[in-house]
């Protein structure tokens, strides 16, 4: 996996009012942590941090994390804090990382081929897990997991088993658990009527159509009836 290098400057102020001030200029402000080393509060800049996360490895990017010119840090983001409605990020954490450590990050799972047969028998191909939790050193994080659904029928499923893992990669999601199942087209239910029930209904809409003719002849005035 690519690394990136990402520079952040540390001791930032802290609070609302100077994380505001951070992001009007630009800058997202973060923490870095792990490791058994201490917390460092950071700010990066917004776009750079952009372009380090919209590589292939997304979320999952490797990212050297330079602080202040000094040498730099192996991290990975851990958590990203946006605004609920902007959807601007508020905040990040990064993550120390040991090249030879292992760590939990999660990968997303990319289906492959054309479900022919479900597709042909008017199924729907149901996508139950998208991303898979994965236990890796830094380097052996893939950037995503795909399985082949050419295979799959109506009723069928293929599970956390049928995924094909790397090298070095591991998890400890049930293997039973369903990635996409093959689901049956859905019938538009149609309510059957009995007869007796037919022949009821009838009856009752005959006598609805009759009460307002002899309503309306109680009411009607008498021939030579008029105004005075």
């Amino acid at each position: 996996m690519a690394e990136i290098t990402l520079a952040a400057r540390s001791g930032r102020p802290t609070g609302s009012r100077p994380s505001n001030r951070l992001r009007a200029g630009g800058k997202v402000p973060g923490t870095v942590y792990g490791l058994g080393g201490g917390a460092v509060t950071v700010s990066v800049e917004w776009r750079e941090l952009r372009q380090a996360l919209t590589t292939d490895a997304g979320m999952n990017a490797l990212i050297n994390l330079q602080v202040d010119d000094h040498e730099s840090e192996l991290t990975i983001v851990k958590d990203l804090q946006r605004h609920p409605i902007r959807r601007s990020v508020l905040h990040i954490d990064f993550l120390r990382v040991s090249r030879d450590i292992a760590i939990e990050v999660e990968v997303p799972i990319v289906l492959v081929g054309e479900a022919e047969q479900v597709t042909r028998e008017g199924g729907i191909v149901d996508q139950a897990l998208f991303q898979l939790t994965i236990s890796a050193k830094p380097g052996s994080i893939p950037n995503e997991l795909t399985i082949d659904i050419s295979g799959l029928t109506i009723g069928d499923a293929l599970r956390v088993s049928d995924l094909t893992l790397p090298d070095g990669v591991e998890t400890e999601v049930d293997a039973e658990e369903p990635v996409v199942i093959g689901s049956a087209p859905i019938a538009e239910e149609v309510e059957e009527v009995s007869e007796e029930e037919a022949a009821a209904a009838a009856e009752e809409g005959a006598e609805g159509e009759a009460a307002p003719a002899a309503e309306g002849s109680e009411e009607a005035p008498s021939e030579g009836g008029g105004e005075e």
